[in-house]
């Protein structure tokens, strides 16, 4: 095998994408994100760039924003933003602590390299990349999973000291200082400690979730990077305000299309991704510091889930939620069925970048975009990317084994390298054994017709037994050779730390701490955008 055979996977024939982003790939029920249009590996968008509400205004704002961050392209990049023949790519993630897992970095370069696409082919394009402080999910921005000698360990910020807090209103208080501390002295290495330390500049006691994600990622890939846009942006939220008032005016009409695409999207036999809630906005308020979804209480009056003691309760009339929204934009943010329409009603996004869940709970949500008069843009899958060194690589090639087989099955990783070592003894004698009890078949039944049933489970019980003796002994074979199997647990460990795919776990500012700057570039230079095959990167 060639290296680019070993290392090829496809997503979707391994089972590592199904559902609707499989069925998107394939050509099939794309209607369903109507009137989202699904990019198809190959294409680029066309028509005429979506209109932007106060885009220029918003362009100079980030230029502001982004130059503090250390953006050195921040200027540049706002300028091409707020010309309204320019494409703009979008996608985003919440600002996990170290950069969150590396997919939340693989999304920010696939935006720029897609940007970057469109304009070789010669329309202006600019990547935002949107930085969802709006939400208030502690466990998902408070760890970081690092590799260390003694395997990958979790270093996190402790218990969720405000539930319901936007994360883009926490600052990471002193546990900050003790996680880079730890994690410094677990993972060897003068360098890295430097950068561990060098990330503690931006990652400080005082300082907040999005500032300092935002500066670590500008950090990583440097003018090449997107321009950042906090959700809790003052003018985001100005340029908002139209369409949050048309969530709560239209909120009848918004509830009936959810109810009809959610019926569609079953009746297809798809899974919904965000199950159905009746009489509850796709909005939230800020209130008494928590961030509380607003429910509707008949025709004219809502309240916020969570708050019924008398003591706390909050509620009040539409028109009261109208002044609020009118007010005070900032207080009132969009929910996972809302949020990419008022993204796109605001950027006139061209290109929406996704990962497989989003595009799974997209045929959900864009049937907000009608309701609420917002053009829908083209929508593509993300590229799936794995690091991977040379040196790796040269293992799995000496291995005889290709990365979707690293990647599988344990039983059946275990089951090719016996086969392949000659130690698979177990299945010739079961195909005999399987011969010789179907030779029993015919006599049987001329002798009494009634033993069919019996014969079948003896059959059934004895070839299983065979199974279940066959998997512990190939299991024991691949562990005999104790050099191959540590290679092979290396190898397995590092693809799949904690036994998922390891840019669903570790942190990306790891990377930067091994590779320097040859992690980004290596991304840049050899990251393809097609999304059906998952992106080997060898720093």
């Amino acid at each position: 095998m060639t290296a680019n055979e070993i290392l090829r996977l496809d997503l979707v024939a391994e089972g590592l994408l199904g559902g609707l982003p499989a069925a998107f790939l394939a050509g099939s029920d794309r209607d369903l994100l109507t009137p989202l249009r699904f990019l198809a590996p190959g294409e680029v968008p066309s028509g005429r760039p979506p209109a932007g509400h106060l885009r220029r205004e918003l362009a100079a704002a980030l230029a502001v924003s982004n130059r503090g961050y250390g953006h050195p392209g921040a200027d540049e990049l706002a300028r091409k933003l707020a010309d309204p023949a320019t494409r703009v790519v979008v996608t985003g993630q919440q600002p996990g602590l170290l950069g969150g897992p590396l997919y939340a970095f693989a999304k920010m370069a696939a935006a720029a390299r897609w940007a970057a696409e469109i304009e070789a082919r010669g329309e202006p394009a600019v990547a935002i990349y949107w930085v969802a402080t709006e939400d208030h999910d502690w466990a998902e921005v408070s760890a970081a999973v690092v590799p260390t000698p003694e395997g990958p360990r979790s270093f996190d910020l402790g218990a969720d000291p405000q539930p319901l807090a936007p994360v883009g209103m926490r600052s990471f208080g002193p546990g900050v200082e003790d996680v880079l501390r730890a994690i410094a002295a677990a993972v060897p290495g003068d360098l890295y400690g430097e950068w561990i330390a060098a990330v503690g500049a931006w990652y400080r006691p005082d300082a907040r979730f999005g500032e300092a994600f935002s500066r670590l990622m500008i950090q990583l890939l440097g003018a090449r990077s997107p321009l950042l846009l906090d959700a809790m942006h003052p003018a985001l939220k100005t340029a908002q305000r139209p369409w949050l008032r048309r969530l709560v005016e239209r909120r009848v009409e918004i509830e009936e299309a959810l109810a009809g695409r959610e019926a569609e999207v079953t009746a297809r036999g798809y899974e919904l991704r965000v199950q159905p809630q009746r009489n509850v906005s796709p909005l939230f308020l800020l209130a008494h510091g928590e961030r509380r979804r607003i429910e509707w209480r008949g025709a004219d009056a809502w309240a916020l889930r969570g708050r019924e003691d008398a003591g706390g309760r909050v509620e009040g009339s539409v028109a009261d939620l109208l002044r609020i929204i009118d007010d005070n934009p900032g207080v009132v943010s969009p929910g996972v069925l809302a949020r990419s329409a008022l993204q796109d009603a605001v950027l006139g996004s061209s290109l929406f970048l996704v990962g497989p869940g989003e595009l799974a709970y997209m045929a959900q949500a864009s049937a907000v975009y009608p309701v609420l008069e917002v053009d829908g843009p083209w929508i593509a899958l993300r590229p799936q990317t794995l690091v991977l060194e040379g040196r790796q690589a040269e293992k799995l090639e000496g291995l005889g084994i290709t990365l979707a087989d690293l990647l599988g099955d344990r039983k059946k990783l275990d089951h090719a390298l016996a086969v392949q070592g000659g130690t698979d003894f177990v299945a010739p004698v079961r195909r005999r054994i399987e011969a010789a009890l179907d030779e029993l078949r015919a006599p049987t039944l001329a002798a009494d017709p009634s033993l069919e049933r019996p014969l079948e489970k003896t059959r059934e019980q004895i070839l299983r037994a065979l199974d279940l003796f066959g998997e512990k002994a190939e299991s024991a074979a691949a562990r005999r050779d104790d050099v191959r199997t540590r290679r092979l647990d290396q190898l397995r460990e590092a693809c799949l730390p904690l036994g998922r795919l390891q840019e669903r776990v570790i942190a990306a500012a790891h990377f930067q701490g091994k590779y320097g700057s040859r992690f980004a570039e290596s991304y840049w230079e050899q990251m393809s955008l097609d999304p059906r095959f998952l992106q080997v990167i060898s720093p």
